[in-house]
């Protein structure tokens, strides 16, 4: 999703027909509101993760976490 969003920005920016590329976004929002839709329907309640907090969950590059052992 986040590759469609900077394409139609990028067309945007160089004042070029990004029709195709919006509605390629739209499509994808909606289909994310249905799947939301229907995860709380089957009693989906948690507040789900923006990109703030998706960032700060993933790990940086080249850089390993340390393994726990049991």
């Amino acid at each position: 999703m986040a590759d469609v969003e900077a394409s139609v920005r990028d067309f945007v920016n160089r004042d070029r027909d990004c029709t195709e590329r919006a509605q390629a976004q739209m499509e994808l929002r909606r289909k994310i509101n249905l799947l939301i839709g229907e995860w709380k329907a089957a009693g989906g309640g948690e507040v789900l993760p923006d990109i703030r907090d998706r960032m700060r969950l993933r790990p940086l590059k080249g850089v390993s976490r340390p393994t726990t052992r049991c």
